[in-house]
């Protein structure tokens, strides 16, 4: 494989957009040409990516890492292509992502995690090792503390999904959610066991729609229900383990299609304010578990939501992951369970399991792409149906942490 110079890449993207193709051949040459620039190996020196020195390639490694994982301070080393990872984060789920991520680097040997810095090094090193530490960091991007709970119906994410069987909103349903996570502020390296803490926001909706109504006097397309959410939570992240205290509200909102095909329908107001403790412990690297007890500090009198204690907990399990070396991307399957039961509801059991796949620009963290089937069988969660009972099938598309 050869390496563009500079000056023929000029040439070649200036014969592009100046003078017109001549020949089929040509083109070809020219597309290829402008594609290699386009790998992460181009840059690196243009004379041979086994040949860069050992300095260079480590100034480079260290470079990628800042980049994608800049709060955590993180220190490489190299020594004959073979890269030392220092100062990793606590976060273990983090940790991971970084080594793998420089794995991923071509020409790197090996990966090996140190405690510290080589005492070998530390002359070498000294002045970067001890470079000012920063406290914490303001709207974090790359990375989360307390992961998504990929099953919960519930989860903030950019989501379109159909239906099929739901006997309380339709036999035919498209449901669609916008909402994100917005982390604040990090703190890094507090408390005695030297996790990272963050506060954010969350805010999300989720509506659904009807694509069967009877009646249908609105027309064939029936807006049932809108639920709002906004959340403030507080999240821990040491080793294995991660915690996530948050305070929310949800209300909820008939449509008026829904509306105008019953008119025989009587509209309240549920709308709650509620309060959850989660803890999560990733078992291995592929398996996750956790669980939420939480409380409905204030409802709504139209819709009162009492005895007010629940527990949500569930398990995901990630499986098959591979490498798209061409697109630099990471993939997976996964399979997810989401259990809740609410005292309101008499502790009866309701349950979402979602089988799928996703795709990331990094091993394990950021934000990723989803496709799934999924099963919900207890009761409804929109808004005034939530007493209820139902299942259905579902398939999603879904954009989020």
């Amino acid at each position: 494989m050869h390496f563009i110079r500079p000056e023929t890449l000029i040439v070649a993207l200036g014969s592009c957009f100046l003078f017109p193709v001549y020949g089929a051949e040509d083109s070809l040459q020219s597309r290829e040409e402008v594609s290699v620039v386009l790998t992460r190996k181009d840059n690196l020196p243009p004379e041979s990516l086994h040949s860069a020195t050992d300095p260079y390639f480590e100034g480079y490694i260290q470079a990628l890492v800042d980049l994608h994982y800049y709060e955590y301070r993180v220190i490489v080393l190299v020594k004959n292509h073979k890269v030392w990872l220092a100062n990793l984060p606590k976060n273990k789920q983090t940790a991971n992502s970084i080594v793998s991520f420089v794995k991923d680097i071509p020409e790197v040997k090996e990966v090996v995690v140190l405690d510290g810095v080589p005492p070998e090094d530390v002359e070498l090193r000294e002045k970067y090792v001890r470079r000012p530490q920063i406290s914490g960091i303001w709207f974090p991007q790359m990375t989360e503390l307390f992961q998504p709970l990929i099953a919960d119906p519930r989860q903030v994410s950019y989501t379109l999904g159909y239906r099929s069987g739901d006997r309380v909103i339709g036999v035919k349903c498209v449901d669609i959610a916008l909402g994100d996570d917005f982390p604040i502020y990090r703190w890094l390296d507090v408390f005695p066991c030297h996790g990272d803490l963050q506060i954010g926001i969350e805010a999300g909706i989720w509506t659904v729609f009807n694509m069967d109504p009877s009646p249908d006097t609105a027309g064939p397309t029936e807006l049932v229900n809108t639920d709002f959410y906004v959340g403030i939570p507080i999240a821990y992240a040491v080793n294995q383990w991660s915690f996530r205290f948050r305070g929310y509200h949800i209300s909820s909102h008939l449509g008026d299609e829904y509306m105008v095909n019953h008119p025989d329908v009587v509209r309240v107001n549920p709308s709650i304010e509620a309060l959850d403790f989660y803890t999560s412990y990733q078992a291995t690297e592929g398996i996750r578990l956790y669980v939420g007890p939480g409380v409905i500090v204030h409802s709504d009198e139209s819709y009162p939501e009492k005895p007010p204690l629940y527990i949500q907990y569930g398990t995901e399990a990630r499986f098959w992951g591979c490498k798209f070396y061409k697109q630099r991307l990471f993939g997976t399957c996964f399979f997810a369970m989401h259990i809740r039961n609410m005292q309101w509801l008499h502790w009866n059991f309701d349950g979402t399991y979602r089988l799928g796949y996703e795709f990331s620009k990094l091993a394990g963290v950021g934000r990723k792409f989803r496709f799934y089937v999924g099963f919900h069988q207890g009761y409804s969660l929109e808004g005034q149906f939530q007493k209820d009972r139902t299942h259905y099938f579902e398939f999603n598309l879904s954009y989020g942490f």
